[in-house]
């Protein structure tokens, strides 16, 4: 017997032979689906943003955030953040429209992100209030590696995309063509775990800052 049997015996025998009622667990689930507010944590704040920064920043995510009114200023917010830290205002920037549309005079540009990229700037699609977490899909303008590479990812995410809770992001979600990967990135770590479809425990930035744009009427 392999040392995999044995410890799947031994599983099962401490299991025992305990019958599994569907239509019980059926119950169960659905009686606590029935009163979402009883088993979701408190957010940190009243508000969604509120929430989702008082998240990013707390010591357990060890993120940085800042808000700006507009996109327009996403450039302006990326200087200060390199001038800060004294570094080049040579960034690797993600080929998507939001981004592109921008001034990013006194810049030097490139859209593919190297191994050993210093700073990368890149867009969301969600952010999660609950974990602190981005959400980003895959896709032509989304190339995943941009998360994973850099030193430095700086993320714009919009503030009328952050979700109250994880479970927010499947419910906004569902019924639609699900992407080619999907990543969940809450915080910064050279080892960070991530949760997609195809990318788990993948090399993450060291430094994560998230520049939130605008601030929804459903927050405040």
């Amino acid at each position: 017997m392999s040392a995999r049997e044995t410890i799947l015996n031994a599983v099962r025998s401490g299991l025992g032979n305990t019958a599994v009622d569907p239509a019980a667990v059926r119950r169960d689930a659905d009686a606590l689906l029935q009163d979402l507010p009883a088993i979701r944590p408190p957010l940190l704040a009243d508000g969604l943003v509120d929430a989702f920064i008082a998240r990013v920043t707390s010591p357990k995510v060890a993120a940085t955030a800042e808000c700006i009114a507009s996109a327009s200023e996403l450039p302006a917010a990326v200087g200060r953040y390199l001038e800060a830290l004294g570094l080049p205002a040579v960034v690797a920037l993600q080929p998507a429209a939001p981004l592109q549309g921008l001034d990013w005079s006194g810049f030097e540009l490139h859209d593919q992100v190297a191994p050993d990229e210093m700073i990368a700037i890149g867009v969301a699609r969600w952010g999660i209030a609950e974990t602190g977490s981005l959400v980003f899909h895959s896709g032509a303008d989304t190339p995943i590696l941009a998360n994973f590479l850099p030193l430095h990812h700086l993320v714009m995410v919009r503030a009328d995309t952050i979700l109250p809770f994880l479970d927010d992001y499947a419910a906004a979600t569902a019924g639609q063509r699900p992407p080619r990967n999907v990543n969940i990135v809450t915080g910064p770590s050279g080892t960070t775990d991530i949760e997609g479809s195809l990318v788990l425990g993948a090399h993450g930035p060291r430094f994560l800052h998230v520049v939130i744009v605008g601030t929804p009427d459903s927050s405040e």
